[in-house]
């Protein structure tokens, strides 16, 4: 069993028990979180990858910890013009221990239905004002 979920703008093939290295969550070390945007899963027998049926499907995993990237250094200069600029950066990352895919029976209900619900109860409509 294995998903493809999308973190920080990259996507990850994980199964449970897998430790993936993502860009930073703002999530403190030990504690749980969670992954909603699936793109993909496969349970073993059937390949799933429509929206409907992938907004019930979870991937829960623990931050076992924070740290940075190595660093990249850009070098930039321009010849006999006496320009150059050297920076460096180091990305942020978290890594996360994927503890489980959780596949929910159904669909969490929208909640943009009550309000029409509510007002057809009482009787009130926008027209006539």
């Amino acid at each position: 069993m294995y998903a493809v979920i999308r973190t920080g703008s990259k996507q990850y093939r994980v199964s449970p028990g897998d430790v993936i290295t993502v860009e930073k969550l703002d999530v403190p070390e030990g504690k749980k979180c969670s992954f909603e945007d699936v793109v993909l899963f496969h349970d073993g027998d059937k390949v799933v990858a429509s929206p409907k049926e992938l907004s019930r499907v979870r991937v829960s995993g623990k931050v076992i910890g924070q740290g940075k990237s190595d660093k990249v250094i850009v070098f930039k200069y321009k010849p006999k013009k006496g320009y150059r600029k050297k920076r460096g950066h180091r990305q942020e990352l978290t890594r996360v221990e994927i503890e489980d895919i959780i596949v929910r029976k159904s669909a969490p209900r929208q909640k943009a239905e009550a309000p029409a619900k509510a007002a057809q109860a009482t009787g009130e409509s926008g027209a006539g004002k």
